[in-house]
Protein backbone atom coordinates (compact mmCIF):
# COMPACT_ATOMS: atom_id res chain seq x y z
CA UNK A 1 0.00 0.00 0.00
CA UNK A 2 1.42 3.35 -1.02
CA UNK A 3 0.63 6.72 0.49
CA UNK A 4 1.92 10.04 -0.79
CA UNK A 5 1.60 13.07 1.44
CA UNK A 6 2.64 16.68 1.23
CA UNK A 7 2.42 19.44 3.77
CA UNK A 8 3.74 22.98 3.96
CA UNK A 9 5.53 24.02 7.15
CA UNK A 10 6.18 27.59 8.31
CA UNK A 11 9.84 26.97 9.14
CA UNK A 12 13.13 27.01 7.21
CA UNK A 13 14.17 23.81 5.46
CA UNK A 14 17.29 23.43 7.64
CA UNK A 15 15.18 23.61 10.81
CA UNK A 16 12.65 21.05 9.50
CA UNK A 17 15.51 18.71 8.55
CA UNK A 18 17.09 19.17 12.00
CA UNK A 19 13.82 18.21 13.71
CA UNK A 20 13.23 15.20 11.45
CA UNK A 21 16.77 13.92 12.08
CA UNK A 22 16.59 14.39 15.87
CA UNK A 23 16.85 10.64 16.42
CA UNK A 24 17.28 10.94 20.19
CA UNK A 25 14.02 12.87 20.31
CA UNK A 26 12.22 10.21 18.25
CA UNK A 27 13.58 7.51 20.59
CA UNK A 28 12.28 9.38 23.65
CA UNK A 29 8.91 9.91 21.96
CA UNK A 30 8.54 6.18 21.24
CA UNK A 31 9.54 5.31 24.80
CA UNK A 32 6.96 7.75 26.21
CA UNK A 33 4.35 5.84 24.19
CA UNK A 34 5.41 2.54 25.78
CA UNK A 35 7.89 1.16 23.24
CA UNK A 36 11.21 -0.39 24.23
CA UNK A 37 13.77 1.14 21.84
CA UNK A 38 17.41 0.04 21.53
CA UNK A 39 19.96 1.43 19.11
CA UNK A 40 21.97 -1.38 17.53
CA UNK A 41 24.58 0.37 15.35
CA UNK A 42 28.00 1.67 16.35
CA UNK A 43 27.98 4.93 14.37
CA UNK A 44 29.31 7.98 16.19
CA UNK A 45 27.62 10.53 13.92
CA UNK A 46 24.03 10.41 12.63
CA UNK A 47 23.92 8.99 9.13
CA UNK A 48 22.88 6.14 6.86
CA UNK A 49 23.19 2.78 8.57
CA UNK A 50 21.79 3.85 11.92
CA UNK A 51 19.52 1.07 13.23
CA UNK A 52 17.14 0.51 16.12
CA UNK A 53 15.05 -2.36 17.36
CA UNK A 54 11.71 -1.29 18.80
CA UNK A 55 9.41 -3.57 20.78
CA UNK A 56 5.83 -2.54 21.53
CA UNK A 57 2.31 -3.87 22.06
CA UNK A 58 -0.08 -3.35 19.11
CA UNK A 59 -3.45 -4.89 18.27
CA UNK A 60 -3.24 -7.43 21.08
CA UNK A 61 0.29 -8.71 20.35
CA UNK A 62 3.89 -7.88 21.12
CA UNK A 63 5.59 -6.54 17.99
CA UNK A 64 9.24 -6.08 17.07
CA UNK A 65 10.36 -3.70 14.34
CA UNK A 66 13.84 -2.93 13.05
CA UNK A 67 14.26 0.63 11.80
CA UNK A 68 17.17 1.64 9.57
CA UNK A 69 18.18 5.02 8.15
CA UNK A 70 18.89 4.45 4.46
CA UNK A 71 19.68 8.00 3.33
CA UNK A 72 20.41 11.38 4.87
CA UNK A 73 21.21 13.78 2.07
CA UNK A 74 21.34 16.95 3.85
CA UNK A 75 18.73 19.26 4.25
CA UNK A 76 16.67 17.87 1.41
CA UNK A 77 16.22 14.11 1.57
CA UNK A 78 15.75 11.43 4.22
CA UNK A 79 14.88 7.75 3.78
CA UNK A 80 14.01 5.23 6.48
CA UNK A 81 13.18 1.52 6.17
CA UNK A 82 11.27 -0.59 8.69
CA UNK A 83 11.27 -4.37 8.89
CA UNK A 84 9.29 -6.84 10.96
CA UNK A 85 8.38 -10.50 10.51
CA UNK A 86 4.97 -9.37 9.21
CA UNK A 87 5.50 -6.11 7.28
CA UNK A 88 8.20 -4.16 5.47
CA UNK A 89 7.90 -0.42 4.95
CA UNK A 90 9.93 2.37 3.44
CA UNK A 91 9.48 6.08 4.01
CA UNK A 92 11.12 8.69 1.81
CA UNK A 93 10.95 12.36 2.77
CA UNK A 94 11.90 15.21 0.49
CA UNK A 95 12.06 18.79 1.73
CA UNK A 96 11.63 21.65 -0.73
CA UNK A 97 12.40 25.22 0.24
CA UNK A 98 9.50 27.41 -0.88
CA UNK A 99 10.69 30.59 0.85
CA UNK A 100 13.16 31.57 3.57
CA UNK A 101 10.76 30.38 6.28
CA UNK A 102 8.51 27.99 4.38
CA UNK A 103 9.20 24.33 3.55
CA UNK A 104 7.16 21.73 1.70
CA UNK A 105 7.50 18.16 2.99
CA UNK A 106 6.81 15.35 0.52
CA UNK A 107 6.50 11.89 2.06
CA UNK A 108 6.20 8.61 0.16
CA UNK A 109 5.25 5.70 2.40
CA UNK A 110 5.24 2.20 0.92
CA UNK A 111 4.22 -0.82 2.98
CA UNK A 112 4.37 -4.46 1.95
CA UNK A 113 2.80 -7.33 3.89
CA UNK A 114 4.92 -10.47 4.26
CA UNK A 115 2.44 -12.94 5.76
CA UNK A 116 -1.01 -14.12 4.76
CA UNK A 117 -2.58 -12.51 7.83
CA UNK A 118 -0.88 -9.20 7.03
CA UNK A 119 -2.11 -9.42 3.43
CA UNK A 120 -5.68 -9.82 4.68
CA UNK A 121 -5.27 -6.86 7.02
CA UNK A 122 -3.84 -4.69 4.24
CA UNK A 123 -6.68 -5.72 1.94
CA UNK A 124 -9.16 -4.38 4.48
CA UNK A 125 -7.10 -1.16 4.68
CA UNK A 126 -7.27 -0.80 0.89
CA UNK A 127 -11.06 -0.99 1.08
CA UNK A 128 -10.97 1.93 3.50
CA UNK A 129 -8.06 3.72 1.81
CA UNK A 130 -9.72 7.15 1.90
CA UNK A 131 -10.21 6.90 5.68
CA UNK A 132 -6.66 5.60 6.18
CA UNK A 133 -5.23 8.43 4.07
CA UNK A 134 -7.29 10.97 6.01
CA UNK A 135 -6.02 9.62 9.36
CA UNK A 136 -2.39 9.54 8.21
CA UNK A 137 -2.76 13.07 6.76
CA UNK A 138 -4.12 14.30 10.12
CA UNK A 139 -1.10 12.86 11.93
CA UNK A 140 1.20 14.41 9.32
CA UNK A 141 -0.49 17.80 9.81
CA UNK A 142 0.00 17.44 13.57
CA UNK A 143 3.72 16.79 13.01
CA UNK A 144 3.95 19.90 10.81
CA UNK A 145 2.19 21.99 13.48
CA UNK A 146 4.60 20.67 16.14
CA UNK A 147 7.59 21.63 13.95
CA UNK A 148 6.13 25.12 13.41
CA UNK A 149 5.54 25.56 17.14
CA UNK A 150 9.10 24.47 17.94
CA UNK A 151 10.44 26.93 15.37
CA UNK A 152 8.39 29.78 16.87
CA UNK A 153 9.63 28.92 20.39
CA UNK A 154 13.27 28.77 19.31
CA UNK A 155 13.02 31.94 17.20
CA UNK A 156 12.08 34.02 20.27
Amino acid sequence: MKLMLKQDVEAPVAFVYKVLTDYDGWERSAMRRGADVNRTDKLRQPGPGMTWIAKFFYRGKDRTVTVRVDAMDGPGHLAVAMFSPVVEASCKMDLLELAAKRTRMHVDLDTKPKTFGAKLYFQSLKLAKARVERNVQKRFMTLAAEIEERFRREAK
